[in-house]
């Protein structure tokens, strides 16, 4: 996607850099997973394994998915394939793996869903500071709902990375020569959003979902000694008292 070099000339006075997750942070995205993999056990309806124990089978072949598929829903629908496998004592036909495979990909047919209190709080930070999208996955699938969410207006640059950890963030640090002391991660993944940009030596300000993906759970590492601040709000239009 096209992408504008921030240039600190142009930087108004006290302007920061805001760097903004995309999927439940700005946007829904986690409902619809756990929609399709209510359907999916439903639909397994396994006879010995319970809801809780059949959606930890579900976990462990995701995070398995993720190493050799990455992030989004081709990867989704590969899990929800193999843990068929590794659950069913039927074996899988075409029509079977059809059947699952819809489940994941009904999930591109959602309307796009903007949180509550985005557009407005995006305005009001954009006639103040550089924001920046930064989201993880499938460029074509991340890319594609930045275009429909119609929200790309109010971001200087976009960034759709294979992984958010700190290599990564020190990484579009460097790109965009961007000041640390003024520079903050903003989202709702402990995993992905807060620990890894604070460990970078940035800014975090930490916005819960109450449907964050169970494998972005983290406990939030404490903000180092070191003049960082990680702040907490309970949502995203809140933002507006701090920046």
């Amino acid at each position: 996607m096209a992408q504008q070099i921030l240039n600190p000339a142009t930087r108004p006075e006290g302007a920061q850099t805001l760097l903004i997750d995309l999927d439940d942070t700005i946007c829904e995205n986690n409902i619809y997973f756990e929609r399709a993999i209510a359907q999916f056990i439903s639909f397994l309806n396994h006879r010995e394994y319970s809801t809780d124990q059949v959606r930890e089978v579900i976990n462990q072949v995701e995070r398995e998915s993720i190493v050799t598929h990455g992030y989004g829903l081709h990867s989704f629908a590969h899990s929800l394939v193999g843990s068929f496998e590794r659950l069913s004592v039927e074996p899988i036909t075409p029509e079977l793996h059809e059947k699952i495979w819809g489940f994941a990909h009904q999930i591109a047919e959602h309307p796009m869903e903007i949180i509550d209190g985005v557009p407005e709080t995006l305005a009001y930070l954009a006639g103040r500071h550089h924001l920046l999208v930064m989201t993880k996955g499938s460029f074509t699938e991340q890319s594609a709902k930045i275009e429909r969410s119609g929200l790309q207006e109010f971001f200087s640059a976009v960034e759709i990375v294979a992984e958010k950890n700190a290599p990564t963030y020190r990484s579009i640090i460097s790109k965009y020569a961007l000041l640390p002391e003024t520079t903050w991660m903003i989202g709702n993944s402990p995993k992905s959003d807060i620990n890894p940009a604070l460990a970078a030596g940035i800014h975090a300000v930490f916005v819960p979902h109450c449907e964050t993906w169970v494998l972005e759970h983290e406990e939030i590492t404490s903000a180092p000694s070191n003049g960082q601040k990680l702040l907490r709000v309970e949502r995203f239009s809140e933002l507006r008292l701090h920046f």
